[in-house]
């Protein structure tokens, strides 16, 4: 009896919470990305930071610092990573309790060019997470990106182009706790955005990403630069 209202309690609890998440608010997410290589070799490191608000700017949702190795095979389109994160996670309103989050992840991404002017690219990330108060717990994400130059052919400087994603998450080890659990499914992402190649190594996008989880949908405006050293 007294472990079935614990779980009820632990239930309700969650339910207040998402509850609470005004879903017609839209949040922002302001982003760098950064990738180099070690001269001629196939070795080198990409990495981001992102501050994400549940709303325009103060009520933090997430600070995420992420940086990894990457490698390339010589002559291959393929690029390989293997990385770390630091994310900072903070409750939506006027809470202003976080948690933290470590986290190691494993990469693979797949660039192709189709016709003349689509850009397409496959990501794969597997990630070992490692939260305050919970047991490891595991995650696989597959992104579809699609970008499609408007005023050129090639992503050159001064090209403007459309920017498109979907992103889907699966949980692997569903377990946080002895009394609690995660579905399956995650979350997904799917983004619309306009991009402008400042030069042929920055390039910066301002869209539109709508995130779904079980719990709730929420839509985010989002601002990155995108930097080749």
């Amino acid at each position: 009896m007294k472990k079935t209202l614990f779980l009820f309690l632990l239930t309700l609890n969650s339910t207040v919470f998402y509850s609470q998440i005004d879903q017609d608010k839209i949040g922002a997410w302001y982003m760098y990305f950064y990738n180099t290589s070690f001269k001629e070799s196939c070795w080198g490191v990409q990495g981001d930071i992102q501050y994400r608000n549940w709303n325009t700017f103060g009520d933090l949702e997430q600070l995420l610092i992420r940086s990894g190795i990457t490698y390339q095979p010589k002559n291959e389109k393929i690029k390989f990573t293997l990385g770390y994160g630091n994310i900072t996670t903070g409750d939506y309103g006027t809470s202003s309790s976080t948690v933290n989050e470590s986290r190691i992840y494993q990469e693979a991404l797949f660039p192709s060019k189709f016709g003349n002017r689509f850009y397409l690219t496959h990501r794969f990330r597997f990630e070992q997470r490692f939260n305050e108060n919970q047991n490891l717990r595991t995650r696989y994400r597959y992104n579809l990106f699609l970008n499609i130059p408007i005023n050129n052919t090639e992503m050159v400087k001064n090209t403007l182009y459309v920017a498109l994603y979907n992103e889907l998450f699966i949980n692997g080890q569903r377990k946080i706790d002895y009394t609690r659990q995660v579905e399956i499914f995650d979350r997904n992402r799917t983004y619309l955005a306009l991009g402008y190649h400042l030069s042929n190594t920055l390039k910066v996008q301002l869209g539109v990403m709508k995130q779904a989880t079980n719990n709730w949908v929420k839509n985010q405006y989002q601002v990155s630069l995108h930097h080749k050293i």
